[in-house]
């Protein structure tokens, strides 16, 4: 007779083939299910937050939703960062854990469903009677709402016979929201400013992505004439990438973010406007007319004069409708069309040689840009060293940057990100940039890392020897630095305990390494980590205006 573990492992596998997890007592005979009665991978991560970390990841690089799982107690609340991470950016994934039996806490149980929610989770436990059921609508909402969900097994639970396994029906999920009716008036008020401007510039972000806007945005570009930009989760929505100057706030180049000063009517799709994209306030000129696109129930920035809420792509539908009446005829703005967009996102490539005799991560990050293979998800850590990505690695879409980190604010996720990513398209090059106190912090998932990426794995750990966004803000504040500092750490070294190629780089010419792997087939080539001895004197422009705001 199935059990509730095999209830809860083939509903879940009905719409999700991805489960990352660490076993313990909590979890065994789910993970036993997976493997034995469904067809879904699982994929063993050294941490149980990796667990959730490469959920989150794989969700972000495949837009298919994943499952993670863990124990119970320490085991769960391991995964607390990584929750509070993935409810922050609003990303979808089922975490599967171990709780305490049904008569009550032992000495080592915590209030789990306290602690999920706390962090902005909601958690559903399954039963003897209703297991299966219970796990599709765990799966229904954390689609629905683009959040993570905590499925919980009691721990007298998972053995109980429940039955056979029901039929489950599809999922219901909601459709695109369409503009009400009274938002019309605004659509054609907001079409008549687009007709009338001089300098139009359209801005999407991650929102726009999801809605599959892409499209209907270059569209809507045509017609208008307008130049376009992305917020750092956008990059590449946008089809036509003659007109986009890139990156929008502190990781965009200083001639771009010149002109997005110079735009008289700016139409943002789908982004949620925080400080950095906004540059701390300094992205729009006053005279700007920001128009903002979104399914939120208001503008989520006070600079934002005029608000449309809907679905990204239904909206920008709708404005190229309207714009066709309020041009009647007319030609759009050929402002983009007199743009040097090329020049206009070139940024400062650094310094051949710096005072402390380390290397500029802005000549470094130009270089490997030049190395590395077109087919890359690159997937960031936190810390002060995302700069150098963002500003010089180019990819080709929204799911190929993938930073899990940013919206709490962490650091230490870098490693088991690599694995969601490698799952989420087995052909891609995984490219990893993180920090020495990141990469420290998450190395229990660095052999995670080299095991499912193998020769598609690269691994640049930007090494300064630092906690470098403290050094920044508060070393210069003339706070005492011994906290903010790190000793030497050889990453290249223990890149190779676990089986990868390590090279430490000191010099530009020792990335000539990078080429020579590049240049090889995936199958015949180990998993790269380049240990790059970089100067904690140069900071980054985004991190400049963190200084500059808070000073």
């Amino acid at each position: 007779m199935p059990t509730v573990s095999q209830h809860v492992a083939i509903a879940l596998s009905r719409h999700i083939d991805q489960v990352f997890g660490l076993m313990g007592n909590g979890n065994a005979y789910f993970l036993d299910s997976i493997l034995r009665d469904t067809d879904a991978t699982f994929t063993a991560v050294r941490h149980e937050a990796g667990a959730v970390v490469a959920a989150d990841a794989h969700y972000r690089a495949s837009g298919r939703i994943a499952a993670a799982t863990t124990t119970y107690g320490a085991g769960f609340t391991n995964t607390l960062t990584a929750l509070a991470e993935a409810a922050q950016a609003r990303i979808p994934l089922v975490l599967i854990v171990g709780d305490e039996p049904t008569s009550g806490p032992r000495p080592w149980d915590v209030d789990q469903i306290a602690l999920a929610s706390a962090v902005g989770v909601r958690t559903y436990t399954a039963g003897r009677l209703d297991a299966a059921a219970t796990t599709i609508i765990a799966i229904e909402h954390a689609l629905a709402y683009r959040l993570p969900v905590v499925l919980a097994i009691p721990y007298d639970v998972p053995t109980l016979e429940a039955g056979d396994v029901p039929a489950t029906p599809p999922l219901r999920l909601p459709q695109p929201q369409a503009p009400a009716p009274f938002t019309q008036a605004a659509i054609a008020r907001v079409a008549e400013a687009l007709a009338q401007a001089e300098r139009p510039l359209l801005l999407a972000g991650r929102g726009a992505h999801l809605a599959g806007a892409g499209p209907a945005l270059g569209a809507l570009a045509d017609a208008t004439g307008a130049v376009t930009s992305s917020s750092a989760l956008g990059r590449g929505v946008f089809p036509d990438q003659r007109f986009d100057l890139g990156v929008t706030g502190g990781f965009g180049a200083p001639g771009a973010m010149e002109l997005i000063r110079e735009a008289d009517v700016a139409i943002v799709f789908g982004a949620s406007l925080n400080p950095f994209t906004m540059r701390f306030g300094e992205l729009f000129a006053p005279g700007t007319r920001v128009v903002q696109v979104d399914i939120a129930p208001a503008a989520t920035h006070p600079r934002v004069g005029d608000y449309l809420q809907g679905d990204a792509r239904l909206v920008a539908e709708a404005l190229t409708a309207a714009l066709d009446a309020a041009l009647d005829g007319a030609r759009p703005s050929g402002w983009r069309d007199t743009v040097d967009v090329a020049a206009l996102r070139t940024q400062d490539p650094g310094e051949p040689e710096l005072a402390d005799g380390r290397l500029d991560p802005r000549l470094a990050a130009a270089r490997i840009a030049e190395l590395l293979p077109e087919d890359r998800i690159v997937v960031s850590d936190g810390g002060h060293f995302i700069a150098w990505a963002n500003m010089f690695w180019p990819v080709a879409s929204p799911t190929r940057m993938i930073m899990v980190g940013t919206a709490y604010q962490s650091i230490g996720l870098g490693f088991p990100s690599v694995a969601g990513a490698a799952q989420a398209d087995p052909d891609a090059t995984i490219v990893l940039t993180t920090g020495d106190g990141g990469g420290l912090m998450a190395l229990s998932d660095l052999e995670t890392a080299v095991r499912t990426a193998c020769g598609r794995g690269l691994c640049v750990v930007w090494n300064d020897g630092a906690y470098g966004a403290e050094v920044n803000l508060y070393g210069l504040k003339g706070l005492a630095e011994d906290p903010m500092l790190i000793p030497d750490v050889d990453f290249a070294a223990l890149g190779s305990a676990v089986g990868a190629e390590g090279v430490v780089v000191r010099r530009i010419e020792d990335l000539d390494r990078l080429a020579e792997w590049a240049s090889r087939p995936a199958g015949e080539r180990p998993f790269l980590v380049l240990d790059l001895r970089i100067s904690r004197s140069v900071i980054a422009p985004y991190q400049r205006e963190v200084i500059r705001v808070n000073s």
